[in-house]
């Protein structure tokens, strides 16, 4: 295996993969791993009503774009790591903790009651 690759998931013993992809991204970028768990901060603009919402791309400052980025490189090394029915399964999701989460949610469940 090579150690640029993230481990591959087809669907098959999920925990196990779990921990090896958890290892993979801390050890390539701690950003990205914060990401992941945390959500990223995208860019956004509140309105004089007191409303959020995104900031367009075309008032982005440097530091949005290094958000946003962040965000994609960590969406990025999740989608290598999955075959192609686990890719249509995340695909949807905008952000890379969507994507963590519902693969989460959809191999181990909720705690919810």
């Amino acid at each position: 295996m090579s150690i640029s690759k993230p481990p591959f998931f087809n669907g098959n013993n999920y925990s196990h993969w779990k921990v090896r992809m958890t290892i993979f991204i801390q050890a390539l970028d701690f950003n990205l791993w914060d990401i992941i768990i945390d959500s990223p901060e995208l860019p956004h603009i509140i309105s004089q009503e007191g409303i959020k919402t995104l900031k367009p791309r075309s008032s982005y400052t440097d530091d949005d774009r290094k958000k946003v980025q962040l965000n994609a490189k960590a969406k990025h090394v999740i989608i290598c790591a999955l075959n192609s029915n686990e890719f249509n399964r995340v695909s949807s999701c905008a952000t890379a903790k969507e994507m963590w989460d519902r693969l989460e949610v959809t191999y181990e469940g909720t705690n919810q009651v």
